[in-house]
Parts: structure tokens; sequence; C-alpha cells
């Protein structure tokens, strides 16, 4: 399922590395960036005027090409494979969503993005019951063609890895590709980087912080045509993986418990908020089976070409600047609200906003929302 139609010079490539890796820049401010700019050596030059117009007093300056060639020498030293979005190795479910990582570091078989993708995550202190069940249902839906995705934390998410060994199964984490966390799954990361697939879209050594397990959660759920839920608690972050699904147009599974069992008030409480209710492995792949029919697909224009839309003169854009910035505060708040309370063009006001962005004075959150920071 990867986009086998655009293939990256190697050049442009190291150029998205850079933009991804330059201070201020996340995953949605570059794919605008590339929409306007058509490639990263073009946003490149023109980041620190876009900066300054946002208010920046000190010159933004890009990633270097001394950090970024230490970067691929590494993933090259382990054998990995850099994976730019736009390329035709970038998987096209994750492509679709808003804020698809722009570059990932691949450890394994990227052949694996081509294929459809399932992900079963759940409970760190899972039940024996549990256990059995994710490795159960990894195990049949890998023989049935389907591609194991999940976080390679303890419990659920490790048994769904095992179970789907043999077949196939994609670890992303939160960390850098290079990290075991946690050190218990080493056996498990190590098997995984043979025959199946780690990623990333964190540079290598860095150590996966508390704020990045969101981030590779939206991962998981991008890769998939569907999520399992089979055991979390009513507060754990497996549910943040769940909401990503749903947002992302995905299915929702979960296996529903005993409600005396806290780990089941999570996939009982998405049933009741809409999820599959999830029994045997049947029940998933009738709908799967649905999904592939119509399957998850790009835009009809190019990746990073937006429909034609009038470009916002500077005057519009300054004079938008004080009208965005009295609506904005630090609590998030949705881009069309923003839009709507102006009345403002959605060109101007997402101008000022990646300007405002690239200079430090706001932050981009999931579901199109903006605070300052």
């Amino acid at each position: 399922m990867s986009n086998s139609s655009i293939s990256l010079s190697q050049k442009e490539k190291i150029a998205r590395l850079r933009l991804i890796r330059t201070e201020n820049v996340g995953p949605v401010t570059f794919r605008q960036l590339i929409n306007r700019y058509k490639t990263a050596e073009a946003a490149l030059e023109i980041l620190p005027e876009l900066a300054k117009r946002g208010g920046r007093k000190k010159p933004l300056v890009a990633c270097s090409m001394e950090k970024v060639d230490k970067e691929l020498d590494q993933l090259d030293s382990q054998g990995g494979t850099l994976i730019v979005i736009g390329d035709d190795l970038y998987p096209i479910p994750l492509a679709a969503t808003e804020d698809a990582p722009p570059v990932m570091m691949a450890l394994g078989h990227t052949h694996l993005l081509d294929k459809s993708n399932f992900a079963i995550v759940g409970a760190r202190n899972a039940s024996v019951v549990g256990l059995k069940v994710a490795t159960s249902f990894s195990q049949k839906l890998g023989e049935a063609g389907y591609v194991i995705s999940s976080g390679m934390a303890r419990g659920i998410d490790a048994a769904a890895h095992k179970g789907a060994m043999t077949t196939g199964t994609i670890a992303v984490l939160a960390g850098g590709a290079d990290i075991i966390y946690p050190r218990e799954n080493k056996d498990i990361y190590t098997s995984i980087k043979e025959t199946g697939l780690i990623v990333s879209e964190m540079p290598f050594g860095v150590q996966p912080q508390a704020r990045h397990f969101p981030r590779r959660n939206r991962i998981i759920s991008g890769l998939s045509l569907g999520v399992l839920v089979v055991e979390a608690t009513h507060k754990s972050g497996t549910l943040i993986t769940a909401r990503l699904a749903s947002e992302q147009g995905r299915e929702v599974f979960a296996i529903p418990g005993s409600p005396l069992d806290p780990r089941s008030k999570g996939p009982n409480s998405l049933i009741k908020q809409g999820a599959m209710l999830t029994e045997s492995i049947e029940d998933i792949l009738e709908v799967l089976a649905l999904m592939d029919a119509r399957s998850i697909s790009e835009p009809q224009y190019d990746l990073f070409q937006s429909p034609e839309i009038e470009k916002p003169t500077e005057q519009n854009i300054d004079t938008a600047y004080n009208v965005i910035k009295e609506k904005l505060s630090h609590t998030a708040i949705a881009i069309d609200d923003i839009i709507r309370l102006t009345e403002l063009a959605p060109s101007v006001v997402q101008t000022v906003l990646l300007e405002l962005e690239l200079a430090g004075e706001i932050t981009r959150h999931a579901g199109n929302r903006v605070s300052f920071c």
C-alpha cells in the first residue's frame, strides 16, 4: 500500500529530513511548507524570513547538514532505510492522515509497508486471558494476510508481535529505532528487526519520553485499516490510539470483558461509543474485507499539491496578525473556529499560523487545534 507513482531524488529526501529536524517545524507545518514551496530545498531557504514575519527575534537556522549526515550514517550502519513522505516507499494509509510523520527511520523489511495492516494494542499489565486473546487474534489475522502493528510495549503489544512474528509484524517505537524499550522486550526487538519491521519518526539515540507516546500511537493507527483494543483501563494511553484511529477514519474493534475487571473498562467504554464488539476473528475479517474493497487512498491531486486557492497578499496577512492573535490563548482552539470567528480567508489564517509557529509563538495540537506556547 505504498505510493508507487512518485520517487524523490536523494537530494530532496535529505532536504526533507533537514526540514523536519529544524526547530519549530512539525508534521503539519512541514506539509504546508511543501504545499506552498513545492520542495524542501525551497522551503529551507525561506524559513528565516517566515519566522521573522511571525515575530521571532533570533534568526531561525535550519538543521545543519552535519547533523543530518550523522543521522544518516547511524541509519546506514544498522542497515536501515530512510522513509520520506512523498516518496514511493511511504505507505499511503499513513500519508492520508493530517499529521503524518514526514520521515521515518526503518530497520528491517520495508516491503511489509506494502501490505494491508492491522493494529492490536492494549494494557501493559495484561491478564493471562488478554495475552492469549492478543496472541491468537494476531496469529489468525497474520495467516489471513494482514501485517500486525503495535507499539512493542509490555503486555498486549508484546503478545500481538509474538503472534505475528512468522507472518509479519511492525513495531512503532516512541524513541529512536535503535532504542529497545522496555529492555525486557530485547528478544522481541531482535526478532522483529530480523523478520519484521521497526519504525520511528525520532532520530537515533532518542530515549522515549511521555510526550512521545501519543505521537507514536498516531502512526500505529495511521498505518492500519483498523485497531483492536484487547484490554485497557479507563485512563489508559491505549484509548488515545483508539481515538486517533476513529479520527483517521479507521475502524475500532474492542474485546468486551467483565465489568469487575478494571482492564475491561476501556474496551467496554469504546463499545458504548460505537466500537465494533469483537468476539471472534470473523468479526474483524468481515469488516476488513469491506475496507479493503474501498481502500484508503490519497486525494486526487498530488500528495503535496493543494487545490488552487487565492494567494493571500502581504497587506491581508499584516492586517490579520492582531485579529488572529486576539483569538488565541494558552488553551487550544480549533483552526476552523478561528476562521469562523475572524471571518478571514482560510489561506490568510493558515499563513499567519504557519509564520507564528515558525517563530515559536504557537503550538499545534491533535484535532487541527493551536494555542500559544
